[in-house]
């Protein structure tokens, strides 16, 4: 399988998330697992260039947010 590879750049209008089809499954798996009934509201993920995304990304947070 690949390696996932996600970029993540922008503007302050404009954010693009950029990935390979094991980035976009890596994605997809982190998005599922926040929707899971068992965890609460507020519960958040950081990802960061060089560590989960491509080096020179911007940071991302994927939060679950109940508000909304």
């Amino acid at each position: 399988m690949d390696e996932s590879r996600i970029n993540v750049y922008g503007s302050a209008t404009e954010i693009t998330i950029a990935a390979n089809a094991a980035g976009l499954r890596d994605l997809a798996e982190r998005l599922t697992g926040l929707a899971d009934p068992e965890l609460r509201d507020g519960y958040h993920e950081h990802l960061e260039g060089g560590i989960n995304l491509e080096e020179g990304s911007v940071r991302l947070i994927l939060a679950r947010d109940e508000a909304l």
